[in-house]
């Protein structure tokens, strides 16, 4: 019986040295007499006890790194404290467990150099406004290193960009005269198209006005030129109407009669004012010579 769990127990034991399930975005190294042997992928493997050894596990997922903050010098002789992060992925286990005693302390240490690197060629007012520059140059340079680590550099960026409280103060007045110069232009602005806006309402006013008075005067010129054409076209029907009339029998005679009515109202009017002298003539035959006289000008215009 003892014997019989001495042998289920190394039973047991050896399939647990021999089969290997590995997880999902993994790589074990398998040593194999301490020389490498293989990298196990994802899934069932199978690995020969007691001579093969899985030295590591890498995952090959991406992994986050924090780059520790760090004093960094512009060209400009300013100094900045700079943080941020890594993204980068295990792409060959092999690499990653020969190529450097600690891949992770390797890359975080040539993340703080080229960074150094970077900013070092940048003025201060750059170094805020290029950080996809900056971001972009050191993922180049830790990449070109890291190959020999197994490692891919995916991205890097930037957390913080801290300059000293001088800095910043000035920073900060720079940024507030700058405000209120841009206030200053757009109120300018303001004001200079609200003249233009002035300006040019009154002209169009003016204009409007200087339009509807010149069709006013148009209006009125034809209106007393339409006026003047009736007064002449019912005049003229009046005279030809008074010749048509005297031109029938008894129209002279009749003319004579209506002549003399008004000759006579017209000396009742003169003689009703008291304020009017009226010197009637001595020979009343003038009075039959002016009516002889209109009648001689009524038949010259027959």
């Amino acid at each position: 019986m003892e014997i019989a769990l001495l042998l289920l127990a190394i039973a047991v034991l050896f399939i647990v040295k021999t089969v290997k399930v590995v997880p999902q975005q993994n790589a074990w190294v398998v040593e194999r007499l301490g020389k490498y042997h293989a990298s196990l992928t994802p899934g069932l493997n199978f690995v020969v006890p007691f001579i093969d050894n899985v030295i590591q596990k890498h995952s090959l997922k991406e992994i986050p790194l924090d780059v520790p903050s760090q004093i960094c010098i512009t060209r400009d002789n300013t100094q900045l404290q700079v943080d941020g992060i890594l993204y980068f992925q295990v792409t060959d286990p092999r690499l990653a467990s020969y190529g450097s005693s600690n891949y992770i302390m390797a890359v975080t240490q040539l993340a703080q150099t080229s960074l150094r690197s970077v900013i070092g060629k940048l003025e201060l007012d750059k170094t805020f406004e290029e950080r996809d520059i900056i971001n972009a140059q050191v993922v180049a340079a830790i990449d070109e290193a890291a190959l020999n680590w197994g490692v891919k550099v995916l991205r890097y960026e930037i957390k913080d960009l801290t300059p000293p409280k001088e800095i910043l103060h000035a920073m900060q007045s720079q940024i507030t005269a700058e405000r209120e110069k841009r206030a200053l232009i757009a109120a300018s602005e303001g004001r200079r198209q609200e003249q233009i806006n002035i300006a040019t309402g009154e002209r169009e006013a003016f204009i409007a006005r200087s339009e509807g008075e010149k069709q006013a005067a148009i209006n009125k010129a034809q209106g007393e030129a339409a006026s003047i054409t009736a007064v002449a076209d019912a005049t003229a029907q009046a005279i030809e109407r008074i010749a048509a009339a005297i031109r029938q029998p008894g129209g002279e005679q009749a003319v004579q009669l209506k002549v003399a009515e008004q000759a006579v109202q017209a000396y009742g009017k003169v003689a009703s004012d008291a304020k009017t002298t009226l010197i009637v003539p001595s020979n009343m035959t003038e009075v039959s010579g002016l009516i002889a006289s209109a009648m001689q000008m009524v038949k010259l215009n027959k």
